[in-house]
Parts: C-alpha cells; sequence; structure tokens
C-alpha cells in the first residue's frame, strides 16, 4: 500500500466509527427509553475517546509529512485529513470524553426542562457545556482565531464570526424594511382545522418521495426538534407533528430532506472517506433551506400541494390555492425560528448569533441568558416572550454543544439564493415541473451541481463553480423582495 493509501484506510475505519457513534445520537432523540440517558452518557463518552485517539493517533501526522497529493480529489481528501487532525490535536481526550458525556446528558435535561417550561433545571449543565465548550474553545486560540472563531470553523471552515456579522448587518436594513411593508398588508388566512397525526405522517412521507427521499436508505421518525442523521446508504430524517399547523410536519419534512439528498447524493466512490460527506453546515443549509423555501414555498409546488392537501384533509381553510399560496407564505411576528417565514427566520438566526459569541466571549453568562434572550427578542420582534419553550429553551444546539452552528443556517440561506438564481437561469421551465408535483429536474440539477462533490470543493468554492460567481447575500435578498412583493402587493 501507498502511504496515501494507508492513510485513507484508517481515515475509512475512523469515518466508520463516527457513523456509529452518529447512529447512537439518532436514536438517543427518536427511540431510547428516557431512562438510559446516563448510560448513553457513558457510551457516547466511551466512544468518543476511542475517535479522538484515531484523529489524534500520530502516524496521521507522519503520513501527512511523507505523502504527495496526485490529483485535485487526493489534494481534496489531504486537506480534509490536514485540517481534522490540526483541530483534534489540540484538544485533549479528557476534554473530548467529557464533552461527549455531558453535551449527551444535557440534551435529555434540555428536552425535560422545555416540556416543563423549566429554564432553572437547564441552567446548571448548560453552564457545564459552556464552561467545556470555552475551553475547547480556547485550544484553537493559538492558531490566530478568536474563541468564537475556532468553533465556527468547526462548521464552516474558512469564515469568521467578524465577517459573518458584517454580512448580516449588510442583510438587516433590507429584511427590516421588507418586512414593515409587508405586515403594513392585510395578513392571510391561515389553515384551521384538525389535521391528524397520521395523515400529516403519510402525506409527509410522499412529500419526501416527490423529493427524491429513497426509503430503502432512510426512515421517518417523530423528534422533538427534526434532525437529519448519517449519510451514504443510511441516512435518517425526523420531524414534529402538531394537529392543529401541518405546515410545521410538512416543512420540517422537506428542510430534511434536503440534507439527507445531500448526504445520499455524494459519490459512492467517496464514501466513507474525509471528502465523503457535505462539505459544511452552509453549504449542507443550502440544500435544506433550497428544498424547503425556494422549492418548497414556491407559488407553483404550492398550487400542487393544494391539491394534495384537500385530498388529505379536506377544505382546511383554503377555498382556492391563490389562497393557499398566501397560507404556505404567510409573514407574521413569531417566536419559533424553525417555523418561521422566510422573512423572519434570518432576524432568529440573528439573535441567536449575538448572544452565542457573548457566551463564548465571556461577555455573557448563563445566567443572564434568559434576559438576555428576552429583551432582544422584544428589541427585534416587537413582542416579549410567553414561556421558555418560545424563548431559549426552544432550540437543542447549546445543549447538543453545537456553539457557531447558527449563523450557518443563514449563511445556507445566502448560498440557497445564488443556487436558486442559477437554477432559474437553467430550467427556464420549473414552475410548470413544480405545478405538477414533479421535482426531478430541480433535484437533479441539485444533486449534479453540488451534492455529488461532497467535500471535494471548499464551501465557497462549490457553490461558486454551482452558480457561477462569487455568493454573496444580493440573490436572496432580491429573490424575497420579488417573491413577497408579489404575494403582498408591494
Amino acid at each position: 500500500m501507498t502511504v496515501y493509501d494507508q492513510l485513507m484506510a484508517h481515515e475509512r475505519q475512523t469515518q466508520l466509527l463516527a457513523s456509529v457513534a452518529e447512529r447512537l445520537g439518532w436514536d438517543q432523540e427518536t427511540m431510547m427509553p428516557p431512562g438510559a440517558a446516563d448510560q448513553r452518557g457513558d457510551e457516547m463518552a466511551a466512544l468518543e475517546l476511542v475517535l479522538h485517539a484515531r484523529r489524534t493517533d500520530p502516524q496521521i501526522g507522519e503520513w501527512l509529512a511523507a505523502v504527495k497529493p496526485e490529483g485535485a480529489e487526493q489534494a481534496a481528501q489531504l486537506g480534509h485529513v490536514r485540517h481534522s487532525y490540526e483541530r483534534a490535536v489540540k484538544v485533549p481526550a479528557r476534554l473530548a470524553e467529557e464533552l461527549a458525556r455531558i453535551c449527551s446528558t444535557a440534551q435529555g435535561v434540555w428536552a425535560k426542562a422545555r416540556a416543563e417550561q423549566d429554564v432553572a433545571a437547564f441552567l446548571p449543565v448548560l453552564k457545564q457545556v459552556l464552561a467545556l465548550k470555552r475551553e475547547e474553545a480556547a485550544c484553537y486560540a493559538d492558531s490566530g482565531h478568536d474563541l468564537y472563531d475556532g468553533l465556527l470553523d468547526g462548521f464552516e471552515p474558512g469564515e469568521t464570526g467578524a465577517g459573518l456579522a458584517a454580512m448580516f448587518d449588510r442583510m438587516r436594513p433590507r429584511l427590516v424594511a421588507l418586512r414593515g411593508a409587508i405586515l403594513d398588508k392585510p395578513a392571510p388566512k391561515g389553515l384551521t382545522g384538525h389535521f391528524p397525526k397520521d395523515k400529516q405522517l403519510a402525506l409527509s412521507r410522499e412529500l419526501a418521495q416527490a423529493f427524491g427521499y429513497d426509503f430503502n436508505f432512510g426512515r421517518l421518525d417523530l423528534a422533538v426538534h427534526p434532525f437529519m442523521s448519517g449519510q451514504g446508504a443510511d441516512v435518517r430524517i425526523t420531524t414534529r407533528v402538531d394537529e392543529s399547523d401541518p405546515f410545521n410536519c410538512i416543512y420540517s419534512t422537506i428542510h430534511e430532506v434536503g440534507h439527507a439528498m445531500y448526504e445520499g447524493s455524494v459519490s459512492p466512490a467517496l464514501r466513507m472517506t474525509p471528502a465523503g460527506r457535505g462539505v459544511s453546515m452552509g453549504v449542507h443549509e443550502s440544500q435544506s433551506r433550497i428544498f424547503e423555501n425556494q422549492l418548497g414555498r414556491s407559488p407553483a409546488f404550492a398550487d400542487w400541494l393544494f391539491g394534495r392537501m384537500r385530498d388529505t384533509f379536506g377544505e382546511a381553510g383554503a377555498a382556492e390555492a391563490t389562497a393557499f399560496a398566501r397560507a404556505v407564505n404567510r409573514v407574521r411576528t413569531g417566536y419559533i425560528r424553525t417555523e418561521a417565514d422566510e422573512i423572519h427566520y434570518n432576524l432568529h438566526v440573528m439573535l441567536r448569533f449575538d448572544l452565542e459569541r457573548a457566551l463564548i466571549k465571556g461577555d455573557l453568562e448563563v445566567a443572564d441568558l434568559e434576559a438576555a434572550w428576552n429583551d432582544r427578542y422584544q428589541a427585534d420582534f416587537g413582542q416579549a416572550v410567553d414561556k421558555p419553550s418560545n424563548g431559549m429553551l426552544q432550540d437543542v444546539h447549546w445543549s447538543a454543544g453545537l456553539f457557531g452552528y447558527f449563523p450557518t443556517y443563514t449563511l445556507g440561506n445566502v448560498y440557497a439564493g445564488c443556487l436558486h438564481k442559477a437554477l432559474r437561469a437553467e430550467l427556464p421551465d420549473l414552475d410548470a415541473q413544480m405545478a405538477a408535483g414533479d421535482m426531478k429536474a430541480a433535484t437533479g440539477w441539485l444533486r449534479d451541481k453540488v451534492q455529488v462533490h461532497g467535500g471535494l470543493f471548499t464551501p465557497r468554492g462549490v457553490i461558486e463553480q454551482a452558480a457561477g460567481h462569487a455568493p454573496d447575500e444580493g440573490p436572496l435578498l432580491d429573490y424575497l423582495e420579488a417573491k413577497f412583493g408579489a404575494l403582498y402587493g408591494l
């Protein structure tokens, strides 16, 4: 075996073990009995200790020093190995193990606290998670990153907190102005009635398949906070059900299908290699967000969905397709990020981004987080938080230790805006296809332009080669103004 082959064989085993750990996480959120939480934390910690040892094996450094890449694919693979190795060796095994244990436990504590509206019950374990994440962030600081940038680099290599903050500052004025113009117009009606759980799930399965999801290699389950798990030939999605609001289930499903299609569509030749997964969370979110919004909430697709909704649930408060499309795209101030319309969504992300940067920097302590959240929400959205599950307890991310993840949602929206503009240019009859419920051309374009490449390009590089230009926020904002301008008669 060549040096490169030896390194890739080592990486393949590491990827397979990481996949087992991910499956344990999926089980914890969907199937695990609640009494098993402490044991699962120990299991996750034990497996993380094995993974950390493999990721920091000195032999990797020797292989990297000796190997010379042959071609672009090998260069990309080695780039991922080097990035992972250089990050991993900075984190002590003790810290990696303890993070896995505490974050596994914290997710169960968070879910219970959220259900019981009990912030005080969650704060002690969140304080532990934050202390460990600050310690982890400090491990990366000697590379030139500030504390938050070191964590962000694990989700979106090449981005910085300052750079994202500048982009968000450019976006905010146009988003706020558009929101104001829309809220001055009469609000469209939402759906009314009872939407049984079994019918919602049956329709969600149908929609998942319409967007290309193959249940031979996946499954749909319920979770408190919807997510996707897996890669390659085993990619699982989750959703949630509110029997008074079917859009929650429908669009959570479509969103997670976007993630799943990315992981499942990576070239089989790349599977279980360092470049065999989505290249970053920003690019991942570009796929889930374009599935959910530019495609799934388009007036054309809403026209087809309207018929399926009537077949499944009856009239449900929308007597004709135009009213249904307006209900799908209804803009209103709300508490929940995952249920937010396309205008408010990014404002939710910006709130979380600023708060978690302050937490990591030490400018905000856990004891003051709820008040800071509520004050910021009041300032940005003009209403008071009514209960913790609509405030700081709504998202799973901080309990899971995912500091640095939140800004990738808006970055994904920006990337999706660029991809959608290019997609429209290349598929001029897209609306006619979507109005017939035919998503194959759109999802096929995304597969060929983005998903099949896995991690062979940089995050911004894969968007640039697909869209034909360097990514920026302009196409997203133009799309939002055009779409909602037409829907609301602005």
